[in-house]
Formats: C-alpha cells, structure tokens, sequence
C-alpha cells in the first residue's frame, strides 16, 4: 500500500521513489527538487541522490535532474489544483499535506511593505514525511513528572532541526493524555491535553480530526497561530496540560506566561543546542529569568535512537538518556 504523501509527486518521480529499496524506502525522511539540479531524499540521517534508473548514487553529476514541469505539477497537486487558496501558506513559505507532512518552498519573494506579501517562481520543494513513533517517550516521561501534584512538570525541549522534537511531543500527548506514566508509583489517570497544532504537523489532522494518535483525552486546535490557540484552548477546553511545537515569539511567551497563571501544565518545544541560548533570544529570555519551565530537554538523534539530556529550572543536570550522543548539543 502505498502512502499517501506519494500522491503530491509528478508520475515520473513518484515512479522513481517506488524503486527505492524497502529499507530505505521505510526511512524516508525528506525528499528535496530543486528545479535543474538532482532529486535528492534523505533517509535515517543520510542524504542520497537518485538516478535516472531509481538507483541511489553519492554522485550528483548522475543524479536525476528535475524540470519546470516537475516543478509545475508538484505545485498544483499539493495546492490540490487551488493555489489561490493557499496563499496564506505560500506566504509563510510551507504547506502541510493531510497526514502532518510538510513541504517547505523556496522561490522568488514578492514584498510589500517590506515585508513577504506572496512566493512566486517556485523552483525548490522539501517534502517532510511525518512518521508516528509511538513509545518515543517512553524513557523521558517518567522523568517529567510531578508527584506532588498528579500533572507532569513545565517542560521545554530544545534540538536543531530534525532531531525528533515534533515526533517526541506528538507520543508525549499521547501518553500524557492515556496515562501511562512509565513510572511504578504514578497511578494517576490520564490527563485533558490541549494540543496547539499551528502547522498541522503533530496532530496530522484533515478536517479537524486528527490522522496520528495524540491520546484519548487530547484536543487540538488545528491550524491557529500559538499565541492565539493557547489562550483559546484555555478558556474554552480547560487542559491541564498544554503542548506546543516550535515556540519563539513574544506573544509566545506572554501566552505560556497566562497558562502558568491557569494553573495549565505547558510542554513546548524550541529551536536551539542548548539552554543557555534562551538568554540571548529576547522573546523567549523573559522565560528564563524567573524560570518558567522547571525541566529542560535537549535532543539528539542518533543512529542507535533517540537520545537527550535534561536539567531542572536552575540549570542543574538531572538526566542522562544517550545511546549512542555523538555531542553537539550541550547545555553550557
């Protein structure tokens, strides 16, 4: 059975993919067009060129090179024929396909203003596969939680790009939202969870009903800005835990500041390599002085899983989970 992220590629390429050995196939994270240069797909943290024939090859100059047709059907297929209604999205520079997979865009800014009014002259496309991985967390949850109050503690979880935040947050909600613990002396039952889904990728809904499973007792709010969705799912579905991808403005900030003031628990996630980098970003640094969050998660994907390291609000460490940490990432 084929999946169905296959179906925004042009014949000719899907066609290609298909040749794929099973075990990479399977593993597909990425797949990148650039318009006149080699299809490129990334797989288990490699990158990889295919050729004419569906071969992979380390060789670019044997790479199969895409055209402005490819380019051109891939775009009407993934706007389903309605690129006027996508404008919103191809301002942001990303559409997110039904199933949570992303495909991020590059091309020629049209600005107004100064500021990015459209994307035109589209000539490169990133197609992200969302993968659900359940029991991702299993080795990081019994160190969340909060004994005292039955909940779980405020927690923000900082990688790079595509070290597994989404994927780790996604199980997380599931198993805060179902109870399980992991721990002998929780036995609390699962919480309301309130997922903040701005890009459609943790959840993976298609008209509101989620694609992945995110728990038995979780909500999303599918498509609206953080800020927004936060304060929304607060007073309209009184979560005790909220979760959130990607946190970086200041009206962020604010909202996880009005969430700690509910009493609402808040796992989020973060770009960065380490802790300290909150203090240098201003709309995150009022997060961090008083601490907001009491435990902070810093990821790490390796081959042998995934791996991470954590610290209490003060920045004391507290845990090591790292089969096979190859560094890069460290909290000083």
């Amino acid at each position: 059975m084929n999946p169905s992220w296959l179906s925004v590629f042009p014949d000719n390429i899907r066609g290609l993919l298909l040749k794929l050995p099973a075990s990479i196939f399977a593993g597909l994270e990425e797949i990148r067009i650039r318009e006149g240069r080699p299809l490129e797909v990334n797989a288990v943290g490699r990158h990889y060129f295919l050729t004419s024939s569906g071969e992979l090859t380390s060789n670019p100059n044997l790479g199969f090179k895409t055209g402005k047709q490819d380019s051109n059907t891939l775009l009407d297929l993934m706007t389903n024929h309605s690129l006027y209604t996508m404008e919103e999205e191809l301002r942001r520079g990303f559409i997110t396909i039904a199933g949570g997979h992303r495909i991020g865009l590059a091309g020629r800014t049209v600005l107004s203003g100064g500021r990015v009014e459209h994307l035109r002259d589209i000539s490169g496309f990133n197609v992200r596969i969302a993968r659900e991985v359940q029991g991702i967390a299993d080795h990081m949850i019994p160190q969340l939680l909060d004994f005292k109050h039955q909940s779980v503690q405020h927690t923000l979880i900082l990688s790079p790009p595509q070290q597994g935040k989404t994927t780790l947050i996604r199980d997380l909600a599931r198993q805060i939202s179902n109870g399980t613990w992991g721990h002998p002396d929780a036995k609390w039952p699962g919480l309301k969870v309130a997922v903040i889904d701005e890009r459609s990728e943790i959840a993976g809904s298609k008209r509101g009903v989620p694609s992945f499973d995110v728990g038995t007792r979780t909500d999303v709010m599918d498509g609206c800005p953080k800020a927004e969705g936060i304060m929304m799912m607060i007073r309209s579905m009184s979560p005790d835990v909220i979760i959130v991808d990607e946190i970086g403005r200041a009206e962020d900030a604010e909202a996880l500041a009005e969430a700690l003031h509910a009493g609402v628990r808040v796992i989020a996630t973060a770009h960065g390599s380490n802790v300290n980098e909150l203090t240098s970003r201003p709309a995150l640094s009022k997060l961090s002085n008083p601490p907001f969050f009491q435990i902070y998660a810093v990821l790490n994907r390796t081959e042998k899983g995934l791996a991470f390291r954590l610290w209490d609000g003060k920045g004391r460490a507290i845990q090591t989970h790292e089969p096979g940490w190859r560094g890069g990432v460290e909290h000083a």
